[in-house]
């Protein structure tokens, strides 16, 4: 099993960006995205089943950020508008049987992507 997460970079605030990630090795019930910012703790961002019947957003990106996955392949996407310094973190995919917004429901990690947002 393999999740190679990209996209990451550094936008100034009120800017967008597109995380990708490719996941490969199995079937999967659903994913998500989960941040961690320098000396904080990983946070959930957003979760979605596979097909795209539930989805799940944290307070903070709700209505900015947006989840989605390619039907055409296994590729995850994360497309985050308005973003904001407070945004700025190392981004990590995930991916499981069943979709959850639980950091320790996940086994299966991407490494993280770095999103830098400047004022």
């Amino acid at each position: 099993v393999q999740l190679q997460a990209s996209g990451g970079g550094s936008v100034q605030a009120g800017g967008s960006l597109r995380l990708s990630c490719v996941a490969s090795g199995t079937t999967f019930g659903g994913y998500a995205w989960f941040r961690q910012a320098p000396g904080k703790e990983r946070e959930f961002v957003a979760a979605s089943s596979w097909r795209g019947e539930y989805k799940d957003y944290a307070d903070s990106v709700k209505g900015r950020f947006t989840i989605g996955r390619d039907n055409t392949d296994n590729t995850l996407h994360l497309r985050m508008n308005s973003l904001k310094p407070e945004d700025t973190a190392l981004y990590y995919c995930a991916a499981r049987a069943r979709w959850s917004r639980r950091r320790d429901d996940y086994t299966f990690w991407g490494q993280g992507t770095l999103v830098t947002v400047s004022s």
